[in-house]
């Protein structure tokens, strides 16, 4: 019975080693889980960013063009009262 006794205490041993070494194991990799999490969440936050800042500069290009637009209207404006015939000088 005493071989039994050590083979046992030998095999509790080992279970309680191994359950120790998974809980190491468990521990790291939520650690890194959460570092992970963060890093998703920061990069999270750098999209929305990045989005924003998109945004308004299609909206700063929308605006662009209307002043293009406008200054487009004005000098063909220009240049048909300049090509006007009729309107010269004479010499």
């Amino acid at each position: 019975m005493d071989v039994q006794t050590h083979q046992l205490a030998a095999i509790v041993q080992q279970i309680a080693e191994a359950v120790l070494a998974s809980t190491e194991t468990v521990d790291v990799l939520s650690e890194r889980m959460d570092s992970l999490a963060n890093q998703v969440q920061q990069q999270g936050y750098q999209i929305f960013a990045l989005s924003d800042a998109v945004q308004t500069l299609a909206e700063v290009q929308e605006q662009s063009l209307k002043r293009l637009d406008r200054l487009t209207d004005a000098l063909e404006r220009l240049v048909n009262v300049i090509e006007e015939p009729g309107e010269e000088s004479p010499e």
